[in-house]
């Protein structure tokens, strides 16, 4: 019983994480942060 309770718990949060992750209001943050790779820094590393 409990064990059922505590799979559905951590479904439902697998669900929302991953609904959070692909919602359109995310995409220009994930954007930004893949892109700060590539940015270019007149900086010279030793």
């Amino acid at each position: 019983m409990i064990s059922g309770i505590i799979t559905l718990v951590l479904l439902i949060a697998f669900i929302g994480g991953t609904a959070w992750a692909y919602s359109s209001k995310r995409k220009k943050d994930f954007n930004d942060a893949a892109n700060i790779p590539l940015e270019n820094d007149d900086e010279i590393l030793p």
